[in-house]
């Protein structure tokens, strides 16, 4: 990034936080702060093992250093401004999940960044349902993060003291990791005799992710002609041949017993097809989160308010009920960039969707609306253009 381009963003950043109210978050004296300056080199410098103390009113922090990322700590400490670790005397931490597009297993190279980002909120709301309906989670913040994805904070009391082996726990469960089947099987006294039967835990958690994923299977094989669903059986791991011919008998005959979950009404047959699908279900429902940062008690994440230096976008808290509706190509754009055009030399030229628009533009110097060319210069595809 040339000199010019970093005053001028620089600049237009300090303009945005003049006019911005930024809300720390809760007990913000007595978490960590951290800042990414606009200084020259390919490399980051991080300004870190600051408290709220060290950088006065947040308000006027932010207005004077103009910063190109803002960021603060998950953990809160007796003494936020120690320069190690140890010497912090650590107190508690809220539990963060990070979901990046560029991470997802879903991703392709050619898709779009709208694509990407389109992606990563079906991720969002697989760990959404992980955390309100299997944990039961309440007190949840959804932060736009201002590029690529999305931030969860849980500040719900129970998970505040958890060490970072309680938090892998948690992360192993969102992504399925280590999953076993057996786990998600109960069994269940039947009829006057105590006969048994091992059932499908049907009422919520993995089983009950699983068990949909059974229902539409079924589903999806009734529709098929024999040869085809037996062709479609033997695509799950574990079913050849000959055991998918077993399995398609117990499903026709069984239709009761698959809605019920019963895995001994239909011998091995339907046994064979849940163990089959629970990888299947396990890929498909995953949350992809980034793991180390949900794990790390003293992880630092971006500011909700703040904008993104690398896109120039806003880092956005969500309300729960609006984020079917938001846009993050429209609805993070700062208002501050939205008021004239400028020149910008584009060095990487391609097309472009920001701000309800679409943009294709080739490697010259163009006069675009400044959201976009603050977009282009942070993302590295354009430079300021000489005026």
């Amino acid at each position: 990034m040339e000199a010019r381009t970093r005053a001028y963003l620089r600049g237009r950043f300090g303009d945005h936080y003049r006019r911005a109210e930024v809300t720390p978050p809760p007990e913000a004296n007595e978490r960590e702060w951290g800042y990414v300056p606009w200084t020259e080199g390919p490399g980051d410098t991080y300004v870190r093992h600051n408290s709220l103390l060290d950088l006065g009113d947040l308000g006027e922090f932010l207005t004077r250093e103009r910063p190109r990322h803002v960021y603060f700590s998950a953990g809160r400490y007796e003494d936020p401004s120690a320069t190690t670790m140890g010497g912090k005397g650590w107190r508690r931490s809220d539990l963060v999940f990070d979901l990046d597009a560029d991470h997802l297993p879903s991703a392709d190279p050619d898709d779009s960044y709208a694509e990407m980002l389109a992606k990563c909120k079906d991720a969002l709301y697989r760990l959404l349902d992980f955390l309100e309906t299997d944990f039961g989670f309440e007190e949840l913040t959804v932060v736009f993060s201002g590029s690529r994805g999305y931030h969860v904070h849980v500040r719900d009391e129970q998970v505040q003291q958890l060490g970072s082996d309680a938090r892998r726990e948690v992360v192993d469960y969102v992504r399925g990791i280590g999953l076993d089947p057996e786990g998600l099987v109960r069994t269940e006294v039947r009829g006057r005799g105590g006969a048994t039967a091992r059932v499908l835990q049907t009422g919520g958690g993995w089983g009950r992710r699983v068990h949909r994923r059974l229902l539409a299977f079924v589903e999806e094989l009734a529709a098929m002609e024999e040869e085809e669903a037996l062709a479609r059986l033997q695509e799950l791991e574990g079913i050849g041949e000959g055991r998918a011919s077993t399995v398609y008998g117990a499903v026709q005959a069984n239709p009761e017993a698959i809605r019920e979950g019963n895995l001994e009404a239909g011998g091995p047959g339907i046994r064979t097809l849940v163990e089959s699908l629970v990888g299947e279900t396990v890929e498909a429902e995953n949350a992809p989160i980034d793991e180390p940062v949900s794990t790390d008690t003293n992880r630092l994440i971006r500011l909700p308010g703040s904008l993104h230096g690398g896109s120039g976008l806003a880092v956005r808290r969500l309300d729960r009920d609006a984020l079917d509706a938001f846009d993050p190509l429209t609805d993070a754009v700062p208002e501050t960039f939205r008021s004239h055009d400028i020149a910008v030399e584009v060095t990487e030229g391609g097309a472009v969707e920001l701000d309800g628009d679409s943009f294709t533009l080739p490697e010259r110097i163009h006069t675009v609306p400044e959201s976009l060319g603050v977009f282009l210069m942070c993302r590295g595809r354009a430079e300021k253009a000489r005026e």
